[in-house]
């Protein structure tokens, strides 16, 4: 019952948080210098079609207003006014693109596989690689194992993603002919291609992101098992195998549970430089293109698609944090 409780207030805080997010990214983009008028229609109209098209996208009603039928779209759809037609959008409607005419809604849904594909993947390797290298690490502590497995990881994060990228794709693709390069296919089109297409785009987030993870799982585990109980548990005879598995590594998992929350939030808005480098069609790949075109309805829609995701994945993070670590007493 507790449980449900915290996820119940955990919920209604990430709706606050959203709420407050999407007042922020309104006021930030449409009260910015700049007439989305102007933007919506192009250079070349004359002031009596920009008019029309302010007249069309509500921007003479007062600010406040606006994000009201901002908030509507969101939760029950809204109208659309084009010429002599009206064009319904279904909730939940983040507006209409500028450059596109077509609702935001569906551009994101369209790219959103891609950037699933990527960091669910990304992300189940990354911790299989850091979580098991820094528990390694820390068993193993002061020998050649620790010392070496230390120099990888300062590699892996002091690396950027883009060259590490770059360095796979040559190796990998180009010299030892291995892999194809990396073109998006579809996961219910050919679930093999789209496994062996997305292997290298995974590695190289994997191997960037799973450094930090293995630091932090060694500083952790040290850590914990420095502590009193884990000492009480070897003097009545427990093995180190079962200290380890059944407390040790519960005890250091905590931080990596957030850590993870937080950055699977970030990349399911977008992991824009690995997305541009392998040419994948996701979020990331639409919001440069909505910046370089100055598309402010999916500019908008993209940025609080990345706030929702962080939101609720520190939300399910706090409930697994609670669940994992049994010195969280649930209020």
């Amino acid at each position: 019952m507790n449980l449900v409780r915290f996820g119940a207030r955990r919920l209604a805080g990430a709706v606050l948080v959203l709420l407050a997010l999407s007042a922020a990214v309104y006021a930030l983009f449409y009260l910015a210098p700049g007439d989305p008028a102007r933007l919506a229609c192009g250079e070349r109209c004359s002031p009596t079609q920009v008019a029309l098209v302010r007249h069309q996208l509500g921007l003479t009603e007062p600010v406040f207003t606006q994000y009201l039928h901002f908030l509507q779209g969101v939760v029950a759809g809204r109208d659309f006014s084009a010429g002599t037609s009206v064009l319904h959008c279904d909730a939940p409607c983040l507006g209409i693109s500028y450059r596109n005419d077509q609702q935001v809604t569906h551009l994101l849904l369209d790219r959103l596989p891609v950037t699933l594909s990527l960091a669910v993947g990304a992300m189940v390797l990354w911790l299989l690689l850091g979580v098991g290298t820094g528990l390694l690490s820390a068993l193993r502590r002061g020998g050649l194992t620790e010392r070496t497995l230390t120099v990888l990881t300062l590699v892996g994060s002091s690396t950027p993603v883009f060259i590490l990228g770059l360095l796979l794709m040559m190796a990998v693709c180009a010299y030892l002919q291995w892999l194809p390069f990396p073109t998006y296919v579809p996961l219910g089109e050919d679930p093999e291609q789209w496994a062996w297409n997305m292997l290298l785009p995974w590695t190289t987030l994997a191997l960037f992101e799973s450094a930090k993870y293995a630091r932090l799982t060694r500083s952790s585990t040290l850590e914990t098992l420095a502590e009193d109980h884990i000492r009480t548990f070897r003097a009545y005879g427990v093995s180190e195998r079962a200290v380890v598995a059944r407390h040790a590594l519960r005890g250091a998992l905590p931080p990596v549970i957030t850590l993870t929350a937080l950055d699977l939030g970030t990349m399911l808005g977008g992991a824009v430089l690995t997305e541009t480098l392998f040419g994948l069609p996701g979020l990331g790949h639409l919001l440069i293109d909505g910046v370089r075109v100055v598309d402010l309805p999916l500019v908008v829609g993209i940025v609080l698609v990345i706030g929702a995701a962080v939101v609720a994945a520190n939300a399910v993070a706090d409930v697994v944090h609670a669940l994992a670590d049994r010195r969280v007493s649930l209020p």
